[in-house]
């Protein structure tokens, strides 16, 4: 598939896994099962493989997407062709809604770090549906503000804390969102590349290399392809502070 080319998927009826992944998304969390309902069949749905792009930074943002399975990066490219990575979003999550509130070009490219599944809807529409619903609106801005919250934490950590203070934090929080529970520890399938973690936690590729194979050696985490094994999450909170 090229590059930014999306397969659209027909407007149907959500499976029931799908309903209960994307109501956990901000712009659902006030409405009743009928409301949701209407609001999910006026969705549009896209299909993206893994390095699809959905949206350039610098393009005219106008819609509103929530991952319905599936993980989005969003990041920033410097000049230089250096690129940093501001989020994670897995199913569920939301994002783009930055433009409904102050229109004007997107400030980050989004693309799929594995197959995905996302639902849109254009802000025109969405608007009309905010006058109806004003509890959505109040929503919205809540998540916004939790998200204005965590990028003030992630400017502190750049500056108060040591790059594998970093790693473990961003594992951990990988761990939190995409984790599950197995025999040994947590499994957690991040889909990213080494160089994609290391512009998760703003350090260079060998630095961040240096700090996992250190906490492998010391039993805390074993390290899989795309996907890392929490061994001893205790000692990476620790770590983590």
């Amino acid at each position: 598939m090229a590059d930014g080319v999306l397969a659209p998927v027909p407007h149907g009826r959500l499976t029931a896994v799908d309903h209960d992944v994307v109501r956990k998304a901000p712009l659902f969390a006030s409405l009743d099962d009928e409301t949701a309902a209407a609001l999910l069949a006026s969705m549009s749905r896209q299909h993206m493989e893994r390095s699809d792009v959905l949206f350039h930074e610098g393009d005219q943002g106008d819609r509103l997407y929530v991952i319905g399975e599936g993980k989005i990066k969003l990041g920033r490219t410097s000049t230089d062709g250096r690129e940093n990575l501001l989020a994670i979003l897995g199913p569920g999550e939301m994002f783009g809604e930055l433009s409904l509130f102050d229109p004007g070009p997107r400030t980050a490219t989004a693309t799929a770090v594995a197959e995905t599944q996302v639902l849109s809807i254009g802000h025109e529409q969405l608007g009309e549906f905010l006058s109806a619903n004003p509890r959505v609106a109040q929503t919205l801005l809540a998540a916004l503000a939790r998200r204005l919250r965590r990028t003030n934490e992630s400017l502190a950590d750049l500056v108060f804390t040591d790059v594998p203070g970093r790693v473990a934090k961003a594992l951990l929080d990988l761990s939190d969102r995409f984790g599950r529970p197995v025999d040994s520890g947590v499994m957690v399938s991040h889909d990213l590349t080494q160089e994609e973690l290391a512009q998760l936690v703003g350090a260079s590729r060998e630095t961040v290399n240096k700090a996992l194979a250190d906490f492998a050696t010391r039993g805390w985490l074993k390290l899989e392809a795309r996907a890392v094994l929490l061994l001893d999450v205790e000692r990476l909170k620790r770590r983590a502070r």
